[in-house]
């Protein structure tokens, strides 16, 4: 019974998944503040593609 305790103490596997976890929760959290807002770069993409499209010309 020790020594499947501590077995499972020093078991390292579900480590590595926790930290994927982390940096990919922690990239989601950059892209949405740098996405978000009335400054940011989502706000400056959209009146960007605004101006594309008021300046296309639709065939009649």
């Amino acid at each position: 019974m020790r020594n499947s305790i501590i077995r499972f103490l020093r078991d390292e596997e579900g480590a590595t998944a926790i930290e994927y976890g982390i940096i990919a929760g922690l990239i989601s959290i950059a892209i949405v503040t740098v996405l978000s807002g009335n400054t940011g770069l989502g706000a400056k993409l959209a009146s960007v593609f605004t101006y594309i499209t008021g300046k296309l010309v639709v065939p009649s």
